[in-house]
């Protein structure tokens, strides 16, 4: 696959510890955007941050959290990330999303590398 030129950021911020179907939230988009064909999917965990709720997240020895904020990130062309926003709403209570718009400059996959 090769993508290149105008693209749209898919931003997903969530918890680690939110769920779906009894799975990570975290795992079961990127499977979901992996099943959908989208161009990637890259997860981050983050040591710290608060959402809608203003509830402190932190990795610090003294307020060790296991629900640390997650960002999901992926990138393809706007028809493709457009189609991904209803099934995304499906799967998130709580959460921000956002979509940018960004220029690709290179991505292409090496069919030889495949797994």
């Amino acid at each position: 696959m090769k993508l290149e030129g105008e693209g749209q950021l898919l931003r997903i911020y969530i918890g680690e510890q939110d769920k779906f179907n009894g799975r990570p939230l975290y795992e079961t988009i990127v499977l979901k955007a992996r099943e959908r064909g989208l161009a990637g999917a890259t997860v981050l965990r983050g040591p710290m941050g608060f959402g809608a709720h203003s509830r402190l997240h932190t990795a610090k020895i003294l307020r060790l959290s296991e629900d640390l904020p997650v960002l999901i990130e992926i990138v393809d062309k706007p028809e493709k990330i457009a189609a991904f926003i209803p099934e995304l709403d499906a799967m998130m209570r709580d959460g921000l999303v956002t979509v940018e718009n960004v220029r690709v400059i290179r991505y292409q996959g090496n069919p030889d590398k495949l797994s």
